[in-house]
């Protein structure tokens, strides 16, 4: 059986793979021990100046190339929700060592590069926002669509959504969207864009020319995604509507916003314009709980470190599974709506957000560790 992580080094360059195609790269416990193991090993090999990391595509019995390659879709949801069920404490150690190797990421003392292709979403998204650049390709499709589960954007969501501008992280984290490679360029989620089909020339070049230093990496492959750059990048589908976004996801409570862009799309029935009824038909499939919930997670994230943003994330979905265990918790009811029976007809705790009661959101901020505790108390 095939490695789910590959790894290799290219002219100074190591180069990660995440191998798990027809799962569109999803991880799993064993993915993210591998990604620890390689990243820590290279941490203190000379030989290694930099790292990149990508998604594997599928590929024929010839080993050609088959359909579109993903960088990571996510966690490993029905591993989630049959561990929840089964009351499997891997479901703990997944969470744990998966928030302290994105921290690592964030923090690692050599440059690591994100070549984001394709699906870019949840847990992939925790992978590539940590690194020192960011590569989008025009076909990537990114997103944080957690409340649609019944879970939370979590993967310190919390730290890079609200550093986004105004109230778009709000926006993003409630509501979840596709995003396009132009609209991650303009919120900050993306540095640069490059054609998918020239990652291969970019790693010649690195064994032609071995990196010399570090220092290096970051020029060299910005100068190589200038030089291929996409033909056509798509159209920013959310730049139009930010005045919008801040004035209806700024509003203190995800009922006032409810209610706000109700009366938008009243107002924009006479007029032609479908942008907020459009969100509103999104939310409706959404656990009112863990909107409110969102909403939250993200504006206290917004004056928090990052190393606080982890350990907040790790409460929360610590109590997503224990405030309400086994078949009662929102977000394996949220997962066998959507993936495991796909009836998509979730019987959520709460139908509508003015039955969410403060109480219920702040239950799922309280630590259910002491300080000295806590699993990722060592995160710096």
């Amino acid at each position: 059986m095939a490695s789910l992580v590959l790894t290799e080094v290219v002219g100074g360059l190591g180069v990660i793979t995440l191998n798990r195609p027809r799962a569109l790269n999803a991880l799993s416990l064993q993915m993210v021990r591998e990604l620890d193991a390689a990243l820590t090993a290279w941490a203190g090999d000379a030989q290694v100046h930099g790292v990149l990391l990508r998604g594997a595509g599928r590929v024929d019995e010839q080993g050609q190339p088959q359909g579109a390659v993903h960088f990571c879709a996510g966690g490993d949801i029905r591993f989630m929700h049959e561990a929840a069920i089964a009351g499997d404490l891997a479901i703990d150690d997944f969470f744990t060592e998966e928030y302290a190797l994105d921290h690592l990421i964030h923090t690692y003392a050599k440059p690591i590069v994100a070549w984001m292709e394709g699906i870019t979403m949840g847990g992939g998204m925790g992978l590539a926002q940590g690194a020192d650049l960011r590569v989008v390709t025009e076909a990537v499709r990114m997103a944080m669509p957690e409340t649609r589960i019944g879970l939370f954007p979590d993967v310190a969501g919390g730290y890079f959504l609200s550093r986004c501008p105004g109230a778009a992280g709000e926006y993003l984290g409630v509501v979840g969207p596709h995003l396009n490679a132009s609209d991650a360029l303009a919120l900050g989620l993306a540095d640069v864009p490059a054609q998918a089909t020239s990652l291969r020339a970019l790693l010649d070049s690195f064994k032609a020319q071995p990196l010399a230093s570090g220092a290096d990496l970051v020029p060299r492959v910005k100068a190589h995604a200038q030089a291929h750059g996409p033909a056509e990048m798509p159209a920013e589908t959310l730049r139009p509507h930010m005045s919008e976004i801040s004035r209806h996801f700024s509003l203190p409570t995800m009922v006032e916003i409810e209610a706000s862009l109700r009366a938008q799309a009243k107002a924009d029935a006479q007029d032609g314009s479908e942008w907020a009824q459009g969100v509103l038909q999104q939310m409706a499939g959404h656990s009112p709980l863990m909107m409110c919930v969102t909403l939250e997670q993200i504006r206290r994230a917004r004056s928090m470190t990052l190393a606080q943003v982890f350990r907040m994330e790790r409460d929360i979905v610590r109590n997503c599974f224990a405030l309400r265990k086994g078949r009662d918790s929102e977000t394996v009811e949220g997962v066998r709506a959507l993936v495991i029976d796909k009836d998509h007809a979730p019987r959520w705790r709460h139908a509508t957000l003015v039955e969410v009661a403060p109480a219920e959101v702040d239950a799922f901020f309280h630590s259910p560790w002491p300080a000295h505790r806590h699993p990722l108390r060592d995160l710096a």
